[in-house]
């Protein structure tokens, strides 16, 4: 088994936070997760310390009473869960609407769906019920059509989301979009999803931390799990650098920056894709008016290769889109030029507005282009989820949730759509999945371009 990660070691330097506007912004670093230093033992030991090991910890401890111990190689919020755009939407999944439907059938499909809304809820309930401020902005997703041929196929997708599968979406032409939202070069027209909203990523994963350590789970940050065995005496025995956990069962928990070499089972099950992010100085009110920007809502291109984007509470813009496919610092550069050119394009009131922040990470993507969810079928101890496809904050705490609650309640959650159950295939030729993947973008992006 290949142990190498994927990219370059730039993208894995866990002791050293990404100089995002989320860390700037964040407020404390969450101190409550010292170092695991000595040996010690749980009923469920979690690997992983972003939104889907939160969660199972907090509902864990909150709901069952668990006795639950979490493990993270950086510091709390240091992977995605810290880093991530601050959307909260339906997605989760590369295969959508009409597509899905193709795949497992109406019914199939609705479940899915379903329970995209009830992750976006659960997010919210959970910001209520523990009293985290995660800075909700907006109230719906705008899927933006990026040429008139992207406009027909939204409204077609629109169709099917609302009359087949009972969502609430509205398209709304290039005029409308002009009054209502706002207007660029790359502007034919919208989808408008609901429900949905931003918030501040960081925050929301430092408000899940501490709930989780008030309601009894205990979190161990800088604690990077380097060997993972099953002893005879039927116990899971997690090493670090500093210390060791005994547990009965485990929850692998890790997502774009998962460590395939843990464990054979999880290898080559995913593809993580680089993702990076800028964020510009506050914009005026003239500057906004400029590109008749008048909404708070998250917004994405209809692109296959897509860039997202928002306008922040304090009035600065964040950009962001798919990386290079290496890794190394050279290549990280040249992402950010290209995004920001990209962003000057998009928005040409805007050229010469000044970039603060620049930051990246990544998504993760499975060979079934959806979540997987579920026990290792040779050992019904171990439990996994991973696999959001860029759509993590609601999806990663659902999923947690659904973990919690087949352990709490010692079986499996009616509530868990048949698509995403259980590992998908591994992706073949694993050594070249990064150079597949850059032939794949290639041609992504030649087809959006047509």
């Amino acid at each position: 088994m290949q142990s190498k990660r994927l990219y370059d070691d730039n993208l894995y330097r866990f002791d050293t936070p990404q100089a995002s506007y989320w860390e700037a912004s964040g407020g404390a670093e969450f101190t409550a997760a010292p170092q695991l230093t000595t040996g010690e033992s749980c009923d469920v030991a979690i690997i992983g310390g972003g939104y889907t090991g939160l969660s199972a910890a907090l509902h864990l401890a909150r709901d069952y009473d668990v006795d639950v111990r979490l493990l993270e190689a950086g510091h709390i919020g240091w992977g995605a869960s810290g880093r991530n755009g601050g959307f909260c939407c339906v997605g989760g999944t590369g295969v959508q609407g009409e597509n899905l439907i193709k795949r497992v059938g109406l019914d199939g499909a609705r479940e899915y769906y379903r329970s995209q809304v009830e992750a976006v809820e659960l997010v919210r309930s959970l910001a209520t019920d523990e009293a985290i401020e995660y800075q909700a902005f907006g109230a719906a997703e705008i899927e933006v059509a990026h040429s008139e041929r992207a406009g027909l196929g939204l409204a077609k997708d629109q169709e099917v989301l609302t009359r087949a599968l009972g969502m609430d979406t509205e398209f709304v032409t290039a005029g409308a979009v002009r009054e209502r939202y706002f207007d660029s070069t790359e502007q034919f027209g919208a989808l408008v999803h609901r429900p949905a909203f931003g918030l501040h990523p960081l925050r929301y994963c430092r408000g899940l931390a501490a709930a989780a350590v008030r309601r009894g789970a205990i979190l161990h940050s800088h604690s990077q799990v380097r060997h993972w065995r099953k002893g005879e005496d039927g116990l899971h025995r997690l090493s670090t650098d500093g210390g060791s956990l005994r547990a009965r069962r485990v929850i692998f928990a890790s997502n774009g920056f998962i460590q395939e070499d843990l464990d054979p089972r999880f290898y080559a099950r995913t593809l993580p894709v680089i993702s990076a992010i800028v964020v510009t100085r506050p914009l005026s009110r003239e500057e906004l008016a400029a590109q008749d920007w008048r909404t708070e809502h998250p917004s994405a291109s209809a692109r296959q290769v897509l860039n997202y984007y928002r306008l922040l509470p304090d009035n600065r813009f964040l950009f962001g889109g798919r990386g290079h496919t290496t890794g190394h610092v050279e290549g990280e550069a040249a992402t950010y030029e290209q995004i920001v050119a990209k962003l000057r394009y998009v928005w040409p009131a805007w050229k010469d507005v000044e970039i603060d922040y620049r930051w990246h990470g990544l998504i993760c993507m499975t060979r079934s282009l959806c979540p997987n969810v579920g026990q290792t079928q040779d050992d019904d101890s171990v439990f996994f989820g991973f696999g959001y496809h860029g759509n993590g904050v609601n999806t990663a705490s659902w999923t947690g949730k659904q973990i919690a609650d087949w352990i709490g309640l010692g079986q499996e959650p009616k509530s868990l759509p048949a698509i995403i159950r259980g590992l998908s295939g591994k992706f073949p030729l694993p050594k070249f999945r990064t150079e597949i993947l850059r032939i794949v973008i290639s041609i992504a992006r030649w087809l959006d371009d047509r």
